[in-house]
């Protein structure tokens, strides 16, 4: 019997896109993004690199845990973040770091209803 092992982002994607209202694409910078309406919940980079952006305050939260590193396009903006992915205990991590995302703009889009 033969299995064929997951990739990080298809099993990223499987688990976000599972989430009501979530759809995934490409971006134009190559970037394979998950969405909520119009508004980012964050961002793949094949296997290797997540991106989001979260609240200054949950961002220095995130960062002081070791969770995310400043985001290398934007290295001085609290903000804008990144998490390599190099193992399964990453891929539980970015799917965590993606529901953060989610969960708070569905609380925003369900109170603006």
């Amino acid at each position: 019997m033969t299995t064929t092992a997951r990739s990080a982002s298809e099993q990223i994607t499987e688990t976000v896109t599972s989430w009501d209202g979530v759809e995934a694409g490409w971006g134009t910078r190559g970037e394979f993004a998950f969405k909520v309406g119009q508004r980012e919940i964050g961002h793949l980079h094949s296997d290797h690199a997540a991106h989001f952006v979260f609240p200054k305050s949950v961002w220095a939260e995130l960062m002081a845990e070791g969770r995310i590193v400043p985001h290398p396009v934007f290295p001085d903006r609290e903000g804008p973040a990144a998490r390599r992915i190099a193992g399964e205990r990453d891929v539980r991590d970015v799917i965590e770091l993606m529901r953060l995302n989610y969960d708070r703009l569905s609380e925003r889009v369900g109170a603006q209803r």
